[in-house]
């Protein structure tokens, strides 16, 4: 009975001691930090943009973490800066991702600023990204034999176009273009006192 109570106490201070290391230390580090100079909270179009975002699973394939210049080619692909803290101070949650099937997103506004570009996108990644893998969302879009007034037509290539229609961008699709758009964090950040970032 004696060794059940060790081992029970030994299992207690090892879950002690990694609660406090991986949750209570960076919560007293990260708890004052302020946002980033530079960066705007979301609009309510950016935030429904966000829903849709996780909603259809981007998180899975794209990360929103570019890593620092010696750590990986990042930076050399055009994906920006490593990130600081106050960059993500309005992600809630965050979705940095685990995984880069596609490319990191965290300063795709900057990289691709044209609304346009990323409706097409969206629809048929083919179309403008020869040989991706990106699924297209169809399902984010109307087939309008003619576009209404204020309906936000999508200019395809040709050979992608459905003959004689028009594809419509529904309210989900500008939403999330609004939040692709909002992704940029490339403002100059200044180093913290003791000279990290």
């Amino acid at each position: 009975m004696e060794s059940e109570y060790k081992l029970l106490g030994g299992a207690m201070v090892t879950l002690a001691l990694a609660t406090a290391t991986l949750v209570v230390l960076p919560y007293m580090q990260l708890a004052d930090v302020p946002p980033s100079e530079g960066l705007e909270p979301y609009t309510s179009q950016q935030l429904r943009g966000r829903e849709v975002y996780i909603k259809n699973g981007c998180v899975y394939c794209h990360t929103q973490q570019p890593r620092a210049q010696a750590q990986a080619p990042d930076f050399k692909r055009g994906w920006g800066r490593a990130p600081v803290a106050g960059d993500y101070f309005y992600d809630k949650p965050h979705l940095l991702g685990t995984m880069r099937t596609g490319p990191d997103l965290l300063n795709i506004g900057a990289r691709q600023p044209s609304a346009d570009w990323h409706l097409g996108h969206l629809y048929q990644p083919r179309a403008y990204t020869p040989g991706s893998n990106m699924p297209s969302y169809p399902f984010l879009f109307d087939i309008k034999e003619k576009a209404e007034s204020g309906d936000k037509v999508v200019a395809l290539p040709p050979e992608y176009a459905p003959v004689g229609e028009q594809v419509v961008a529904k309210p989900e699709a500008l939403d999330l273009v609004a939040y692709l758009l909002a992704l940029d964090r490339t403002y100059p950040v200044n180093p913290l006192p003791d000279g990290t970032k």
